[in-house]
């Protein structure tokens, strides 16, 4: 009786599952991580070695993870849910005692052969952890403030420990991405507005706490030309070698910005940059369009899955690699402060590669799960 209740697909084999696996999200993942190979190979200045290399077998190894994650039963996620969000904490916690210092911040931990960026599995971890908890709410209950008070306080604790590493922009995310879980579970949306009233209202203390290059970079959003050769001149280069680009790009490894060395971080931060000046606005769109293709498949996901967990846990991430996305574009074209966020799968970086690969792990586990039906529980932290 409960398994025919709970759909077809509840005891797939594992060539069931691999066979339905979602195959054009996954060319698409390989066309960005290939876009961004050719980027950082440029970047490294025509070698494979530092960047380009190390780029492409992260990858390949973080697809080997993706299958895997996807062939877990979702039921499993949303049992250990609260757990991986604990084990998250915890290693946020340990940041100021075992952390290494990197570009003035502490925020990662050395564990011998790599090294770990709590934060970056912070993103995902809490995104599970808030799905889990609003799949036992029902909507009446979504609608009282009482029951927001729990995934509140999942929120601020991670956002305070990040701030203290100090970093702004990935407090700025957890904030955002769990906005998304609350807005997908059916928070109202005056709740948002009085928050978002409240954050306005917080802008000068906030101002206040703010370390001084944190304030730099508000200011020189404000007006880079203010001190083109010091604070403004990340934001100005990055300008430069986006208008250089013109329609149809310099050309493969000619971009003079990045070689030249004016155009900086043209590993991270500023990877798009790089790939705009060489491959112009039309390069530029294509990697935008496969963007947009994933949030697509990202979005019907979401709306196919049977059970209130699943719907979260893909809408969630979903929203969260659109984060990642817009909020680096955004940055590197001036459109927002400068606040250190990765462009997913073409910016260097091993953490941050594993996490966005880590959740579309996910998100395919809910698309081969996807008529699963999880019952609510009597409570959100029932197991």
């Amino acid at each position: 009786m409960l398994h025919a209740a709970l759909g077809s697909r509840v005891d797939l084999t594992p060539l069931r599952k691999i066979a339905d696996l979602n195959w054009g999200m996954i060319l698409v993942l390989i066309c960005i991580a290939g876009i961004g190979t050719l980027a950082l190979f440029s970047a490294g200045g025509g070698s494979l070695d530092p960047w380009a290399d190390r780029h492409a077998i992260r990858f390949g190894l973080g697809l080997l993870m993706l299958g895997a994650v996807a062939m877990v039963d979702i039921r499993f996620w949303m049992r250990w849910a609260y757990a991986a969000y604990a084990v998250a904490l915890v290693l946020l916690i340990l940041v100021p005692i075992l952390g290494i210092v990197g570009m003035g911040a502490r925020r990662w931990i050395d564990l011998g052969p790599f090294t770990i960026q709590p934060s970056e599995i912070m993103k995902i971890t809490l995104v599970l952890a808030l799905a889990r908890y609003f799949h036992g709410c029902t909507l009446e209950e979504v609608g009282k403030f009482r029951w927001l008070l729990v995934p509140l306080v999942m929120i601020v604790a991670p956002v305070v420990l990040v701030m203290k590493q100090p970093d702004l922009g990935t407090a700025l995310l957890l904030l955002a991405g769990s906005g998304i879980i609350f807005l997908l579970s059916g928070v109202r949306l005056w709740k948002f507005a009085v928050a978002l009233l409240g954050g306005a209202a917080a802008i000068p203390v906030a101002w206040g706490l703010m370390h001084d290059y944190q304030r730099q970079r508000v200011l020189t959003f404000l007006d880079p030309d203010a001190d083109p050769l010091g604070a403004g001149y990340h934001i100005l280069q990055s300008k430069i070698a986006l208008g250089s680009g013109g329609l149809f790009g310099k050309g493969f490894l000619e971009g003079t910005q990045s070689h030249l060395s004016f155009l900086p971080e043209k590993q991270t931060d500023f990877a798009f940059t790089n790939l705009a000046e060489e491959f112009g606005l039309v390069g530029a769109a294509v990697l935008i369009g496969l963007y947009l293709l994933l949030f697509a498949y990202g979005h019907a996901i979401s709306l196919r899955a049977r059970s209130q967990f699943g719907r979260l846990l893909a809408g969630g991430i979903n929203g969260l690699v659109f984060l990642y996305v817009f909020i680096n574009i955004a940055m590197v074209t001036g459109l927002v402060p400068v606040v250190g966020v990765p462009l997913p799968l073409v910016s260097y970086g091993g953490t941050a590669m594993m996490t966005i690969l880590f959740g579309c792990g996910l998100m395919m586990s809910v698309w081969i799960h996807r008529d699963v039906v999880i019952p609510r529980q009597t409570s959100p932290f029932g197991l």
